[in-house]
């Protein structure tokens, strides 16, 4: 996870929301990292799961990224969460709750659906203060700000 939040840092040096996540192959090694970029490239599909994912693919020359472990500093999104059983990832890590959009188990949980195609393993909650400090802080500066 520290791994993930370091990356997470960077995406708040852009002003992008921190969220930081890395691919992990299964001898642990990292295999591919990301971090939220839709503000610096005004990408919709600039969060830090599909970076790390893409990363990860790049780095192995296959979609299929079985046997590998997500880790992020945030429950992923509807969107996230379904990349990650389009990549058949095999286990999901992550920090902070994410009680808006989350779809590993907040509002949603398509990874243990039923009806998804794969089913990873979910590891929640980890290292969740950090997390969500990290999260709070950057809110807590951007309400504070004369644009805010």
């Amino acid at each position: 996870m520290a791994l993930a939040l370091a990356e997470a840092a960077l995406a708040g040096e852009h002003d992008d929301v921190p969220v930081g996540a890395v691919v992990l192959d299964g001898d642990g090694s990292v295999i591919g990292r990301g971090h939220n970029r839709r503000e610096v490239d005004q990408d919709p599909l600039g969060h830090a799961e599909l970076m790390a994912l893409r990363n990860a693919a790049e780095a192995t020359g296959r979609w299929r990224l079985d046997g590998c472990t997500l880790v992020a500093t945030l429950e992923p999104c509807v969107m996230c969460a379904g990349a990650v059983v389009g990549s058949r990832i095999a286990r999901v890590v992550y920090g902070a709750f994410d009680e808006k959009a989350g779809a590993a188990g907040s509002v949603w949980d398509l990874l243990r659906d039923r009806a998804a195609l794969h089913h990873p393993e979910v590891y929640s909650g980890v290292a969740a203060s950090k997390c969500s400090a990290l999260l709070s802080d950057f809110f807590a500066a951007k309400r504070g700000s004369p644009a805010g």
